[in-house]
């Protein structure tokens, strides 16, 4: 079963793709870090140009500062898609500098060296709009069964929290063949 495409989320790679593969992710995650270097170093050089990774926002209640993240990210697409990506992309490599506590300094920095006015992405953690956009990410994962991160699904298939990176390739190879005459 191929995911609905999301008006709002977040793609990597080819967004007029035929292939998309869909990406529940939360940003404190630790397996969604290894999944994101995978993404970097093996996925978006072999795929760019055939594939839409569509990224999703699936923040874990145990994770304290997940949903403030996704809910930042959404502002940062605001200001541009490119720093919305490279903030998913930052947070998720510095997941144990920031630590439990140190996420609202992590943002701080995150928006000075971009330019952002801090207090304007610290007041965006309250937009209802934005706050929404992740509820409806995570409401359709929970419709999906999606209950851990990573999920990833590629034209229907489920990878969940840890699987090897050529597993994934072999998926989307599958589903890039399947759309060929």
């Amino acid at each position: 079963m191929a995911a609905a495409f999301s008006q709002q989320a977040p793609i990597e790679g080819n967004p007029k793709a035929a292939i998309r593969v869909i990406i529940y992710e939360d940003l404190q995650c630790p397996d969604c870090a290894v999944f994101r270097s995978m993404l970097d170093e093996t996925l978006l050089p072999r795929f760019k140009s055939a594939v839409a990774f569509e990224h999703r926002d699936f923040p874990l209640a145990k994770h304290v500062w997940a949903r403030k993240a996704a809910i930042a990210a959404r502002y940062f697409a605001t200001v541009s898609p490119g720093v919305s990506l490279e903030f998913r992309r930052v947070t998720m490599a510095h997941i144990q500098d920031i630590g439990k506590d140190g996420f609202d300094a992590h943002l701080e920095a995150f928006a000075r060296a971009h330019q952002i006015d801090p207090a304007k992405v610290t007041a965006a953690l309250s937009d209802a709009k934005l706050a929404a956009e992740v509820e409806s990410d995570y409401r359709d994962g929970v419709a999906r069964g999606v209950a851990h991160t990573p999920t990833v699904l590629v034209d229907g298939e489920p990878f969940i929290e840890s699987f090897p990176v050529e597993d994934v390739v072999k998926s989307i190879e599958r589903a890039l063949q399947s759309t060929r005459p």
